[in-house]
């Protein structure tokens, strides 16, 4: 049974089920899921600063927005969680396909006379760092 109105329940659902990583996203950009995945797929349990060593040489384009959302989830951890940045590593790396668009209803012919729209790929990135255990 809920306590009171439901923009209420909602509110303690979220408060309860937020992530505590520290995490960055970057939303709609203009670039295919699976080349950015392919980029991901080097970073995943690499520590941060071996994984920017990583994107800062890699010659895809997926590799220079993923450098500036893992520097962006560095700065997330270090600003708002307090944490030693020399002890992050990258948890998880996700890339989702996004809505596609159709650019100014451009065209591509086909057989017998038809034609089907040009679709553009757009993709969300996320990444989740994690901390090492101290040796303490």
């Amino acid at each position: 049974m809920s306590k009171g109105h439901r923009s209420q329940d909602k509110k303690e659902r979220n408060k309860t089920n937020k992530e505590t990583r520290p995490h960055a996203h970057l939303r709609h950009v203009r670039i295919s899921d699976i080349k950015a995945r392919a980029v991901l797929r080097e970073i995943i349990g690499k520590n941060v600063t071996e994984a920017q060593a990583i994107l800062l040489y890699n010659p895809r384009y997926a590799a220079h927005l993923i450098k500036k959302l893992l520097d962006s989830a560095v700065a997330n951890a270090e600003n708002n969680l307090r944490l030693d940045t020399e002890a992050l590593f990258v948890v998880e790396a996700h890339a989702n396909k996004g809505s596609s668009y159709y650019s100014r209803w451009r065209l591509r012919p086909r057989a017998r006379g038809s034609a089907n729209r040009i679709e553009r790929k757009v993709s969300h990135i996320s990444i989740i760092l994690g901390e090492k255990p101290s040796k303490r």
